[in-house]
């Protein structure tokens, strides 16, 4: 099987091993990955931000990029649904785009039909649920299987799990006192459990939350879905 990466500005910009380990997880499992280079940003911070016709323009060059493929993952739940929910504003060539676009843990448990992968993670991990992935593409349990088939790992449940985090896009810039006090209230959940490590799917929460840990000095650490994924026992993930 052949499918493209949409690794998204984020992880671009910010945490190109998250892409990294989504192209490790994809070819163990036998998929031939693609990275059309002609993609940049989905459009979505304009989006949110109610600038519509500025993301128009950059929702029809993705499209474009993508043309042709029927199977493109990204390993971002707010980018796959800004894509699936929206792009049917943005013309039919966008609009198309919408159906071929999987998040991360949807591809591998409803397209490759798997849920262990072959990971190794000798490690405690509590799992929070992004809004985007939880409400607008209703990944359901899909990480959380895929998380208790790795080996040595023990999930432990994360209380209020389906409370935002606080982060939103531009909501944590338009009101980061709101936004830092809902991060602090999740970073205390996922503090009790006893967990070492807080993963999530979408690394735009996993951002606002690692920034409160790290001014916080906290020994949990917040780390992408993909990455436990991706470590395997020859070849440990840091």
């Amino acid at each position: 099987m052949r499918a493209a990466l949409f690794v998204t500005c984020v992880n671009d910009a910010l945490y190109p091993a998250t892409g990294v380990a989504t192209v490790r997880i994809l070819e163990r499992l036998g998929v031939e990955v693609d990275f059309p280079a002609g993609q940049t940003c989905c459009g979505q911070p304009q989006y949110n931000t109610g600038y519509s016709e500025q993301a128009a323009p950059l929702a029809r060059r993705l499209a474009e990029a993508f043309q042709g493929y029927e199977h493109v993952v990204t390993p971002s739940g707010s980018c796959a649904a800004m894509v699936r929910a929206h792009y049917s504003g943005f013309g039919p060539e966008a609009a198309a785009l919408g159906p071929r676009v999987y998040e991360l843990t949807e591809f591998l448990v409803d397209v490759l039909g798997v849920t262990d992968v072959g990971a190794y993670f000798p490690h405690t991990v509590t799992y929070h649920p992004s809004c985007h992935g939880l409400r607008l593409l209703g990944l359901g349990d899909r990480p959380l299987r895929l998380l208790r088939a790795v080996k040595g790992l023990d999930l432990v449940e994360l209380p209020g799990a389906e409370e935002c985090c606080g982060f939103g896009g531009t909501f944590a810039v338009k009101n980061p006192a709101v936004s830092a006090a809902m991060g602090r209230d999740k970073l205390a959940h996922a503090a009790g459990t006893g967990a070492e490590v807080l993963c999530g799917a979408d690394n735009s929460c996993l951002m606002h939350l690692g920034g409160l840990l790290r001014r916080q000095d906290a020994p949990l650490r917040a780390l992408h879905l993909a990455e436990i994924l991706a470590s395997t026992e020859t070849e440990p993930w840091r």
